[in-house]
């Protein structure tokens, strides 16, 4: 399935799970504890720990003592979350007995062997007792991950040169031939032939590129587990297979997401599927292997950072805000590091006449700026260029959106722009630029396109509003006619759980 088609988050990929995928998934307590930090909003947290160690079932009326009148929006929206992600249980409504919640068995039992410690799961790995080479710092895995990462990241803004194919992985060569086929599935990049490399970026693939290092990561990996899932099912007997093999490798990442960065962990314990994921893992920049002792495996820090707010390597979005931070001469303008408050700061100027001049000698961030500007000047430290319609309708030929160029320029903008802009009470980029990027757009485009799920033929009109208003309390209505009594809405889960407890309660 395309990106363009589903939105590849994680929280979305769980989502659309069913239940008993969750309890097989919960029976590891680096699982349960991994969602607990990384999928629920501060709210939904404090619930989990309420419910964590009572011995009984908790009144849901009792809720409204717990958080004020002006907040049931947002209690709403973190019980509909534990509820998608099958972390509480909460009774249907009934005429003698009132609504209880709690925490599912396997979710409770698990969270607290995570949280005290015990047992002999070995879900949060198993450390190497093998001599490790010195060299293998943390510094080493940074630069290595780092690497792997922005060989794909090439490959998919297609800026690696023709010769490197076959590279091996090494900077500059370009991925491996399996991680090539995922962005080919995924629909990140398309094959063109009248394209220097053989492929293109395409919208989604650009909206790839915008996201955070982490999001990145959890986009690529959600695609190969959907490409695995694929394979198994066109095997024999892949029916069960299939469901027991992306259950194994979701909780294999995880457990990857609980280990400590720059320590050694024992490949020989390892299960013999996990231990098959290790060399995509490799490929991907998430684990190294020493070529001398295979016994051992090291977590980067992409897979450390899996399920925490912190960031992991530096992604192109953030790119400029790093050049702008860092001597751009120095190699150390890649950056390994979570972005700072000083890193902040964008990198981009941008003219009335069109004209760009962009702050940094990344040539990953050069490449991204010429899919939509035509760069025709470079400095140490600084390329200068003009958007031009050619330019934008080349963007607009891959797939790229006016709004996405709009919200990356103005993302990236300098500060010297922004503070202009908050002093005079003017829009940071100049408007007749934007109004001109989007009519360019327009010469070939005049209907914008949303994934998503139409709701009519309600039994009654009583159905009909409080699904609607349960639709645009959680924000996945998209669109509404009361006259018609229909709606569009971006999701369907929660709102089928919806209706489900609505009709029980009926």
């Amino acid at each position: 399935m395309s990106v363009a088609q589903q939105s590849y988050q994680l929280s979305e990929y769980l989502e659309k799970l069913p239940g008993t995928t969750f309890r097989k998934l919960y029976q590891q307590p680096s699982t349960a504890f991994a969602i607990f930090r990384r999928m629920l909003p501060p709210l939904a947290k404090v619930f989990v720990q309420a419910l964590l160690y009572m011995p009984s079932p908790l009144l849901l009326a009792d809720l409204d003592v717990w958080v004020r009148g002006e907040g049931k929006m947002q209690r709403d929206r973190a019980l509909s979350i534990l509820r998608s992600l099958h972390i509480i249980q909460i009774t249907p409504p009934g005429k003698d007995k009132p609504q209880e919640m709690q925490l599912t068995t396997n979710f409770k039992n698990s969270l607290r062997l995570a949280l005290e410690g015990g047992g002999s799961h070995n879900s949060f790995g198993v450390p190497s007792t093998l001599p490790v080479d010195p060299r293998i710092d943390i510094a080493h895995l940074d630069n290595y991950a780092r690497k792997k990462w922005e060989d794909i990241l090439h490959y998919v803004v297609n800026s690696v040169p023709v010769h490197g194919e076959g590279g091996g992985g090494s900077f500059g060569g370009g991925p491996k031939a399996s991680v090539k086929d995922v962005l080919l599935i995924g629909h990140l990049v398309e094959r063109r032939h009248d394209t220097r490399g053989g492929v293109s970026i395409t919208q989604a693939g650009f909206t790839f590129l915008l996201q955070e290092a982490n999001a990145q990561v959890w986009t690529l990996l959600l695609l190969w587990l959907e490409a695995a899932d694929r394979a198994n099912k066109g095997a024999a007997n892949a029916a069960n297979a299939a469901k027991t093999d992306s259950i194994d490798m979701l909780s294999f990442l995880f457990m990857l997401a609980s280990l400590e960065l720059g320590r050694a962990y024992n490949t020989d314990a390892l299960t013999d599927p996990r231990r098959n994921m290790l060399p995509a893992l490799v490929d991907f920049g998430l684990i190294y292997i020493p070529r001398e002792d295979t016994r051992q495996y090291f977590p980067t820090r992409l897979a450390t950072t899996l399920t925490s707010s912190a960031s992991a390597l530096r992604s192109v979005s953030s790119g400029f805000s790093a050049a702008a931070a860092n001597n751009p001469g120095d190699a150390s303008s890649l950056g390994t590091t979570p972005d700072t408050s000083a890193a902040s700061k964008g990198a981009i100027i941008i003219e009335t006449n069109y004209r760009i001049y962009a702050y940094t000698s990344s040539p990953l961030q050069i490449a991204v700026m010429a899919l939509f500007a035509h760069l025709n000047l470079r400095f140490p430290g600084m390329v200068t260029g003009r958007l031009t319609r050619d330019s934008i309708r080349r963007a607009i030929g891959f797939g790229i959106t006016a709004d996405q160029i709009v919200s990356y320029l103005a993302s990236h903008a300098h500060e010297q722009m922004v503070r202009a802009a908050a002093a005079t009470g003017r829009p940071v980029l100049p408007p007749t630029v934007v109004d001109q990027i989007r009519l360019w757009q327009l010469e070939n485009e005049r209907m914008r396109t949303s994934a998503g799920f139409m709701f009519k033929d309600f039994d009654s009109l009583e159905e009909y509003v409080s699904l609607s208003a349960y639709a645009e309390e959680i924000g996945v209505l998209v669109w509404r006619s009361d006259k018609k009594r229909m709606f569009y809405a971006s999701k369907i889960e929660q709102l089928r759980d919806y209706l489900k407890s609505r009709k029980k309660a009926e």
